[in-house]
């Protein structure tokens, strides 16, 4: 069986904070909550810590134990300090990172080794699978006796934001084998010794990069001791929320049941080669279960759960990764957030919001893809009332001036102020692009969900109701107002005009299940020619008006750019079956991708990436619907 690809570093990339501090590891809990950090050590990101805590919502997560630093006192007496910090001035102090012989990431546990000379200290990190909880073994690999002093830096803070020295510090009480702190989260380990002093002014050099406050204070809290005599001896620590009378197993017990367990989520998943394995333990990562049941983290560290990119991800992280019992409880949950034939959106507001037009479709995607490939008529049968509804509402009109065509039947949506596509990037309150009128990617998901529930009433013998005289209209309203020049689409009709602009919105046309146009290969390929790029199709073509090739500075000049040149590596997923879907392979672009795995957020796959070249990745690291889409396409 296939394992995930091992994902290593030497010095020349450890030891180099311009190669190490730009390759970010991940380890979630199962919960929302993770741990994360670079290859280097360097925390480069205000989301980067140890034990990162979700709330009552994925989204809703706080920053405790940001660092453990290690601190090693030679048999001669020297101090050498493992750790590695930038301050606001650009100091490096300490600078751990000098040392380190090697990194490596194996069945989704991180493992690094520092050399002092004869001597060899190995750290490992893993979650505890399903409750908030962090462990952190430290052995002697080679060498020795050596005491080691671990230094706890904590905070406890909003993930998205800073807490400074200005205010009071994090309140810490000391327990039995360690500390609590703030009553959120407990520490412990072997020898623990009180603390309490700021350091001030740590950097986090990427928050400047995206035109964020950079720097915050940590409180130290404390250190922990331990003796390692001989090879082989570890020091264990644990960090965890939640329950805090209710110790985790030790750390080292915790590291192996992790690596077993990944190792399981790989061979469930049956994947065909290492690719494959390195992207459905990937895919286990957005999997969470809340209080609510199964749920899907859009992306880390910032997103929560966004159903629009759920049900995009959905056949790629349940269906191709045997995880269709999981999927099912989450499809049933979702169910319950229809309002007037619409799913709720997003839980990242901390409120529900219905403010899509094309969430609701890709629910109805999942849904049939989901009865499609496990046979599931009994899901079908409970849904098919649901969804005829849906169908109903969009029919007659429902939120933001969704409502079909009566004259061709195609969906039509906008409203001011608001961008209810997938591209929804706003400035000021502005959409960048509104794309007011009737979508091409709406309308081919329209068209594909009213046929899943002519599919659905099929298996079921239920009638499927307005769906029937729905989808033959679409179809050829479809057919009659998308075609432009030279095969392509346009990307909106039925607003200010035909839109020939060359974005990649016209692939779900050609790849959906029931995707009401066939392009050629040629057409394809003309596409291409302006479109792909080694990470995936841009946002809009080089040379189209409001091209931006960057995806770069602030929150206003990154979400300008966001959805007008911007590469999205999710849309590799519909070309290539577009590909397929003419009997062309789509293997080279699977096969681009592979470098990436071990470029950025490692292991996984990011959420965009600039449109000029090198196209470096941007946004989060670790995205679902990037790494859903690679996976189900390479099951095709």
């Amino acid at each position: 069986m296939p394992t995930a690809h091992p994902i290593t570093f030497g010095p020349q990339v450890c030891a180099r904070l311009n190669e190490g501090a730009t390759r970010e590891w991940l380890v979630p809990d199962g919960v929302g909550g993770y741990a994360m950090g670079t290859v280097s050590g360097l925390r480069t990101r205000r989301y980067h810590g140890l034990l990162v805590v979700a709330g009552d919502t994925p989204a809703s997560r706080n920053m405790g134990l940001a660092s453990l630093d290690a601190v090693v006192t030679l048999p001669s007496g020297a101090v050498v300090r493992l750790g590695v910090h930038e301050w606001a001035d650009g100091a490096i102090a300490p600078a751990g990172h000098r040392l380190l012989a090697g990194f490596a990431l194996i069945d989704g546990v991180p493992r690094w080794r520092w050399r002092l000379g004869a001597m060899v200290i190995e750290r490992e990190i893993a979650a505890v699978h399903g409750r908030p909880a962090i462990a952190i073994t430290h052995r002697l690999v080679t060498g020795g006796p050596v005491r080691l002093t671990l230094e706890a830096l904590c905070t406890w803070r909003d993930a998205h934001g800073e807490r400074t020295a200005d205010g009071p510090p994090p309140a810490v009480t000391t327990a039995a084998d360690g500390c609590v702190v703030e009553d959120a989260y407990r520490i412990s380990g072997p020898g623990f010794t009180p603390a309490g002093e700021w350091f001030r002014d740590v950097r986090h050099r990427t928050e400047d990069e995206r035109g964020l406050t950079s720097t915050e204070d940590l409180w130290y809290a404390g250190s922990f001791h331990a003796e390692l005599g001989r090879p082989g001896e570890i020091a264990e620590v644990s960090a965890w929320a939640g329950d805090l009378n209710d110790q985790p197993p030790p750390a080292g017990t915790a590291v192996t049941a992790a690596r077993a367990r990944n190792r399981a989520v790989v061979a469930a998943a049956a994947p065909g080669d290492g690719t494959q394995a390195t992207l459905a333990l990937a895919a286990d990562a957005f999997i969470v279960h809340t209080a609510n049941g199964p749920d899907v983290v859009a992306g880390y560290p910032w997103f929560g759960s966004w159903s629009r990119d759920t049900m995009i991800s959905y056949e790629g992280l349940f269906l191709a990764t045997d995880r269709a019992d999981e999927g099912r409880e989450l499809l049933r949950a979702y169910a319950g957030t229809l309002s007037e034939g619409m799913l709720a959106n997003t839980a990242d507001t901390g409120k529900v919001e219905y403010n899509t037009v094309d969430g609701t479709l890709w629910f109805l995607h999942a849904i049939g893809r989901h009865v499609a490939q496990t046979g599931d008529d009994d899901l079908a049968a409970e849904m098919l009332p649901l969804l005829r509804d849906v169908i109903t509402y969009h029919l007659s009109g429902t939120r933001y001036g969704i409502r079909a065509d009566p004259a061709d039947g195609l969906l039509r949506a906008g409203a001011p102020g608001h961008a209810l596509t997938w591209m929804d990037a706003r400035v000021d309150g502005v959409p960048v692009t509104a794309r007011t009128g009737k979508p091409v990617e709406v309308n081919a998901l329209w068209i594909n969900g009213l046929a899943t529930v002519l599919d659905l009433s099929a298996r079921t013998g239920i009638p499927p109701g307005p769906a029937e005289r729905a989808c033959p209209q679409a179809r050829e309203g479809f057919a009659r107002h998308y075609p432009a020049p030279g095969g392509l689409l346009h990307d909106v009709v039925g607003g200010a005009g035909e839109d020939p602009v060359l974005r990649p919105n016209q692939l779900l046309a050609w790849s959906l299940p029931h995707a009401p146009a066939r392009p050629d290969r040629a057409t394809l390929d003309r596409l291409g020619a302006a479109l792909l790029t080694p990470l995936g199709p841009r946002s809009l073509a080089p040379g189209e008006l409001g091209y931006a090739g960057r995806h770069r500075g602030t929150p206003a000049e990154r979400d300008s750019a966001y959805h007008t040149g911007t590469v999205w590596p999710w849309l590799t997923g519909p070309w290539v079956t577009a590909l397929h879907r003419v009997g062309a392979s789509g293997a080279d672009l699977l096969t681009d991708i592979e470098g990436h795995l071990s470029e950025h957020g490692l292991g996984s796959i990011s959420e965009t990436a600039d449109g000029d070249p090198p196209h470096r990745a941007t946004g989060c690291p670790f995205q679902a619907w990037s790494v859903a889409e690679h996976l189900r396409a390479r099951r095709l």
